[in-house]
């Protein structure tokens, strides 16, 4: 099982309609959205290429917000983990 870890920008929420988009999707077996992290539950990783679109909600405006978060690991071995970064895309 993989699991990707989104951390959620400052200020910001997933969008209602952004998780039940992300609920239809096949290839996900679970999604768990905390205050501020939304975990993808996936069954497993191909080589065929996978694209997610989370929109987000701005509650708070914050001042020099900084990028946040995206983990990709192997649920079981976490020991491979990938680390990203991401500003939104109206930065």
């Amino acid at each position: 099982m993989v699991i990707v870890e989104v951390s959620l920008l400052s200020g910001f929420i997933l969008a209602p309609r952004s998780r039940m988009l992300l609920e239809h999707k096949t290839i996900i077996k679970k999604l768990e959205v905390k205050a501020d992290v939304v975990y993808i539950y996936l069954e497993k990783l191909s080589d065929e290429s996978q694209s997610f679109t989370l929109q987000l909600e701005e509650l708070i405006h914050v001042k020099n917000l900084k990028p946040a978060s995206i983990k990709v690991y192997d649920y079981y071995q976490p020991g491979g983990l990938q680390v990203s970064f991401y500003s939104g895309a109206g930065s």
